[in-house]
């Protein structure tokens, strides 16, 4: 249509104009517009944007990594290693023949005599290389008061593993491969305290026995304390995410977008869907080095059990005519129990207590009270401020050792 216009054109101008030379003059403009255009638009399609799909397509045909989850893998996955993990747990022999109380009789007091029953416990878990001679970091609960411990490797690679040490606080431990003969390959630690929540976390583990299982998600709260975790006897500030982590994940690294480990896999609750928790990698590289010597870690504890009380909770319980006591209506650290032969006991803190200053520090729950005592030393003297009732009492109490803490 568009040459039958141009023809009409032409041929309406009067005769004695060379139709011929308008005829050049016009095909010469449009087919140097016509080659111009054809040298700029497929440049212009070149540089487009590819969709994510193409992005994919391309990658598959041409072998690059997919993305960047393929990449953080391709960078730590050799580090990712398998434990297993055997033990003898000694039981006292049970026939339900001989514990007839007629037999009982009949066998006098003692019984019929029976051989305690020797059961081998296997447990698995994840661990990941931090140091090329073969230190591996892992979860204390994976390990802890095993008999035989085997290490596998990405490559197959099977090494008997010594624990060198434990600690059941902080839910870490420290295997030493035997018989490295080469350098292994090491997991890059990062910062934990960079973390935020909705980054990106990447858990890589073993799960039920399905060997280099990596699941995605994203970093959803920090600082999730043991109490609220419901792992009570811990002192951690875990990291939650969404991250799938299963049975035998424990031990493993959660990895940031950048490849570098940002925790350690420990935990799952079993009465929610999507929830797991990772200890802080900043927390196991304080204390990596001492567990490496085989050293005990030492805490400092008083001797309480807390809660943390608000002015609206403490009006609730003094309306109530059957309660123990009367608290005072402000913020603190609430005193549920006091264990015997500790330093509380000794210094003469009571349940009811409300413990708001510690050497001149606002105390405002039960978390703040928890923190300042993990940041002493001990043996470390505390000035305590409470309320007890009406009254304010000041108590000095000296922090003592941590019990069972390796």
């Amino acid at each position: 249509m568009l040459f039958s216009k141009f023809f009409q054109v032409l041929c309406a101008f009067p005769r004695p104009i060379q139709r011929s030379d308008w005829l050049k003059r016009i095909l010469s403009t449009v087919l140097v517009v016509g080659l111009t255009l054809g040298s700029i638009l497929p440049a212009q399609a070149e540089v487009a944007p590819a969709s994510p799909a193409a992005k994919i397509l391309t990658s598959a045909t041409t072998g690059a990594p997919h993305n960047f989850i393929s990449d953080v893998v391709q960078k730590v996955g050799d580090t990712v290693v398998r434990i297993d993990t055997e033990r003898t747990v000694v039981r006292p022999a049970s026939d339900p023949f001989f514990d007839d109380p007629f037999l009982r009789d009949f066998f006098g007091p003692e019984g019929y005599p029976r051989s305690p029953r020797e059961d081998r416990l296997r447990g698995q878990g994840s661990g990941f290389i931090i140091e090329s001679s073969g230190i591996i970091l892992t979860n204390a609960h994976v390990v802890s008061k095993a008999d035989t411990v085997s290490v596998t490797l990405k490559d197959g690679r099977i090494f008997e593993g010594d624990v060198r040490g434990v600690d059941e606080v902080s839910d870490l431990a420290v295997v030493k491969l035997k018989g490295v003969k080469d350098p292994l390959p090491v997991a890059p630690l990062g910062n934990s305290d960079q973390s935020q929540v909705g980054d990106w976390a990447i858990a890589v583990g073993n799960p039920v026995g399905l060997d280099n299982t990596v699941t995605l998600g994203i970093i959803s709260t920090l600082h999730r304390t043991s109490a609220e975790v419901g792992i009570p006897g811990k002192r951690l500030d875990f990291i939650q995410t969404d991250a799938a982590i299963n049975p035998g994940n424990s031990g493993g690294p959660l990895l940031s977008d950048a490849g570098e480990v940002i925790g350690i896999n420990t935990a799952i609750r079993a009465d929610a869907m999507g929830i797991g928790f990772a200890i802080p990698i900043n927390k196991a590289k304080s204390l990596k080095d001492q567990l490496v010597r085989g050293e005990k870690i030492a805490y400092p504890y008083v001797g309480v059990q807390m809660t943390t009380l608000t002015p609206e909770q403490a009006q609730e319980n003094n309306k109530d005519p059957n309660s123990p006591f009367i608290l005072p209506e402000i913020d603190g650290a609430l005193v549920m129990k006091v264990f015997p032969d500790t330093p509380a006991a000794k210094a003469g803190i009571r349940w009811g207590d409300v413990i708001v200053s510690v050497d001149g520090q606002s105390i405002k729950s039960a978390n703040d009270m928890q923190s300042f005592v993990e940041n002493t030393k001990v043996g470390q003297n505390l000035q305590l401020i409470l309320k007890r009732g009406e009254r304010t009492q000041q108590i000095a109490v000296q922090t003592a050792a941590l019990e069972n803490a390796a």
